[in-house]
């Protein structure tokens, strides 16, 4: 139903475009917050847009007026009465007279479905009037409540991906896994459903906004919702967790990621954009808007957007920076921001009283009672735990000279366990609690790489970081920790395992062998290695002194397969380099020119070719639901089928109204 009532509305408005100025009257062509009521109308559940009692977001609408007419007034109702407050009018990008009208950092306490209205008045004093709706949703008194919410992200993780670490940590034998994972052993799991407010399949932004703000928001957009305007900054807004704790309970906020700290899971707890591409100014807002969200550990990668755009590295510039309408900063108390691409902003983060470390050692050594931490251990993605743990070990493959991490230039990263233990010394200085968001970035980046020990051993690392935060609930029993993800990438699974010792697959790779199938097609040897059902069997990886496995390259090794996979060439053994990671600012120079840019320039000797599903130069994420997993104050809400919004709430229900 909803989708026929969809097309009618948009056809009536292309041929009232079409008509010109026979256009009859002004028209609402967008309301905001999003309502099914306002797009299809359907004035029943489910609701697009829910909030806690109390949180903030803008009211907006866009209103194309008569030929002729400009708008002139634009007011919001809300259950019929109309909302106090300014309400500013901007251009738009529909039409050269259609007129934006936006109520900043409204709020409303009471619990329930209410009615949103909008009237825009036009020059000749015509008025326009649309509807939609909007859920302010219950916190029941129910117990003792959570003081310390701990969100655990593992960037692109499904099912299979946990299965495949565990397989890889633990093993397996006569049916059963040798143990458990430490996100195995938590005491709740339920499954989440992950699409975005455009598509079926999210992205990372509003696939991680749902778990800070509780609303759906755009493919590429967090913090905010879409408008009709081409500016990164001017979206409404919609108060995320951070900024909610902080402005009602004092709480502080800590953000640690194995990626660059602007990317779009770490940005969704800590700022608001349309574009998660826009580093510098999504970097500012950390700053600048700090005393908001109550941000203060921030330890990831990205050192490339705090360095002035004068200095080698820099990746400043005033298309990446924000400055902010009046009526926003005003509406929200936040600092207007400033084009500045040579603003020296790790410099003011140490001059506003932060602590700065830059690797492994300085992490280590951060004193107890420091407040305020930053970290940037690379100048934007860090490298993936394998290389990591490889430079850790001085492992050097024989036909190179130096280690992935001497490459890249920061050869003293730490692990991400390392880097949310520290966060949590620093979070629990503060007696009023805190929100932490971990993320293992690497898992979804190594996924769309196709590149299957790579991201195994991201989600092993992932792994060690949640057992960090479980061992801190443990003797913290106020804290409510969440495993769980944005989306599934590439649409992993596990074939099996290679029937071939790894020194066949070895001569293989470099000394091809094809059969014939029954069509007279050549077949590789390669593809014929892999086991399936009873001959994949049980394979054994064993673990070295640092907890990872001493190599990935065993006889009779897992294989995974790739639905959402890109085409590439395969050759089952572990890939010795990563693939470029474009974001890098020398990614262009040696020695990173010189190593593979896709799954196309890799393993090639070996000849086995792999057509992809899709037409992009790396695997995509899907609209697989991915698993949820909570221990801790809170734990027992997380159960059945959910939408991913819901996670919000039912985590919010811990912290504002308790449990039973």
């Amino acid at each position: 139903m909803k989708q026929t009532l969809l097309r009618l509305p948009v056809a009536l408005a292309a041929a009232a475009l079409c008509a010109g100025s026979l256009q009859a009257d002004p028209v609402v062509r967008r309301l905001t917050p999003p309502s099914a009521l306002f797009t299809f109308g359907d004035a029943g559940a489910p609701y697009i847009a829910r909030f806690l009692p109390g949180q903030r977001f803008d009211l907006q609408a866009t209103v194309s007026p008569d030929a002729g007419q400009t708008i002139t007034q634009v007011r919001f109702l809300v259950d019929g009465t109309p909302v106090n407050g300014a309400v500013a009018l901007s251009a738009s990008n529909v039409g050269p007279a259609a007129s934006i009208g936006t109520r900043r950092a409204f709020s409303l306490q009471t619990p329930g479905v209410h009615a949103l209205s909008v009237e825009a008045t036009q020059s000749d004093g015509k008025i326009v009037t649309a509807n939609g709706n909007f859920e302010v949703v219950a916190i029941s008194q129910q117990g003792r409540r959570a003081k310390n919410v701990i969100f655990c992200i593992g960037d692109g993780m499904g099912i299979a991906h946990r299965t495949a670490a565990r397989l890889m940590k633990h093993n397996a034998a006569m049916g059963k896994a040798n143990a458990l994972l430490a996100m195995d052993t938590m005491s709740n799991t339920a499954l989440v459903m992950t699409h975005s407010l455009n598509s079926i399949v999210t992205d990372s932004s509003p696939g991680a906004a749902c778990y800070s703000t509780g609303n759906k928001a755009n493919n590429n957009q967090h913090g905010v919702f879409p408008d009709d305007t081409s500016a990164n900054f001017d979206n409404p807004r919609v108060e995320n967790i951070g900024e909610y704790l902080r402005r009602t309970q004092g709480k502080s906020l800590g953000i640690v990621t194995t990626s660059d700290v602007f990317d779009a899971t770490p940005a969704s707890f800590a700022s608001h954009t349309q574009s998660r591409s826009a580093g510098s100014g999504i970097c500012d807002q950390f700053l600048d808007e700090s005393n908001r969200s109550g941000l203060s550990v921030l330890l990831g990668g990205g050192r490339k957007w705090f360095l002035p755009s004068t200095t080698a590295g820099s990746a400043r510039t005033a298309g990446t920076d924000y400055v902010l309408p009046a009526d926003l900063s005003t509406g929200w108390g936040v600092p207007v921001g400033v084009s500045d691409p040579t603003r020296d902003l790790l410099g003011d983060f140490m001059g506003a009283g932060w602590s700065y470390v830059s690797d492994s050692a300085s992490l280590n050594s951060v004193p107890a009672g420091t407040k305020k931490l930053i970290g940037l251990f690379s100048l934007s993605n860090m490298n993936v735990a394998k290389d990591k743990i490889d430079g850790r070990r001085g492992a050097i493959p024989a036909d190179r000279t130096q280690t992935v991490v001497a490459d890249y230039g920061f050869p003293n990263q730490p692990m991400l366990d390392e880097m949310t233990s520290k966060a949590l010394q620093v979070l629990s200085t503060n007696p009023n609690g805190f929100t932490l968001m971990v993320e293992g970035a690497s898992i979804d980046k190594q996924a769309h790489n196709m590149d299957t020990e790579r991201f195994i051993l991201d989600t092993i690392e992932f792994d060690y970081a949640i057992e960090k935060c479980l061992q801190f609930a443990q003797n913290n029993a106020d804290t409510l920790v969440i495993v769980t993800a944005d989306h599934e990438c590439a649409g992993i699974n596990i074939i099996g395992a290679s029937r071939a010792s790894n020194a066949t697959l070895v001569a293989q790779s470099t000394a091809p062998a094809f059969t014939t199938n029954s069509a007279g097609f050549a077949i590789s040897t390669i593809r014929t290695n892999v086991g399936t059902y009873d001959a994949a069997g049980f394979p054994t990886y064993t673990l070295a002194a640092d907890g990872y496995p001493a190599t990935t390259d065993i006889n009779n090794r897992l294989v995974i397969g790739y639905a959402a996979n890109a085409d590439r060439f395969e050759n089952l053994l572990t890939n010795p380099l990563p693939l470029r990671d474009s974001q890098q600012p020398f990614n262009n120079v040696a020695p990173l020119n010189g190593h593979p840019n896709s799954g196309l320039e890799r393993d090639v000797a070996g000849q086995y070719f792999v057509s992809g599903q899709i037409p992009d130069p790396v695997a995509a994420h899907t609209a697989s639901d991915i698993p949820v997993s909570a221990e801790g104050r809170g734990a027992t809400l997380f159960r059945g089928v959910m939408d991913n919004t819901e996670v919000f709430f039912k985590a919010m229900q811990a912290v504002l109204g308790g449990v039973r």
